[in-house]
């Protein structure tokens, strides 16, 4: 009688096996494809993931303002949502409505025109700064650099501090940065 070797058993442990893997192929190749369904949406990313648990991004918090509601509309006609909600942290400079109701009639609306998104999207970059400091702790700065890569002078005047020519005149801490609400919108310089 002859004795099974282990080279042998271990030879027949394989095959055993390969063969297992390809019953489940053949009855994979025999079974009805799995269909998977991509919905195509014009809103992808991370600002658009829905979360009541965490603490409000610097855009959840413009969209929750009834007076930042143009300056909400700029930063979706100029698709910089996503940008507002990356792990930061960020200094958003967030005009109020009424800043921009004082610009030169007709400014916003050729701002908002799919044309002009380019520049509407570089002046919205110059309310954004990378950091998280406190309208206190701006005091001890002269200028920021801002995300459009423009810097902006810091001035304070009695105890009120200025971005360029906008006075904060609120903050409000986001989970990503700080939201720090102006009276004026920032113009980048031109050339």
């Amino acid at each position: 009688m002859k004795t099974i070797t282990p080279l042998f058993l271990v030879v027949l442990f394989f095959v055993s096996l390969t063969g297992c893997k390809t019953e489940t192929r053949k009855d994979q190749l025999n079974s009805e494809p799995v269909k998977t369904v991509t919905e195509e949406t014009e809103k992808q990313g991370q600002a658009f993931i829905k979360d009541d648990e965490s603490r409000p991004n610097v855009l959840n918090i413009a969209i929750g303002s009834k007076d930042h509601t143009t300056l909400v509309t700029a930063v979706q006609a100029a698709n910089l949502e996503n940008a507002l909600v990356n792990a930061g942290p960020l200094m958003v400079f967030a005009p109020t409505n009424a800043a921009f109701d004082a610009l030169p009639a007709g400014t916003v609306e050729n701002l908002l025109k799919p044309e002009n998104k380019e520049s509407l999207a570089n002046i919205l970059k110059y309310h954004v700064t990378p950091g998280n400091y406190s309208k206190d702790f701006l005091k001890k700065f002269k200028k920021l650099g801002q995300s459009n890569g423009v810097d902006v002078a810091i001035s304070v005047k009695d105890e009120d501090v200025f971005i360029g020519e906008a006075k904060i005149v609120a903050s409000i801490p986001a989970g990503n940065g700080i939201v720090h609400v102006v009276d004026k919108v920032l113009l980048p310089p031109t050339n």
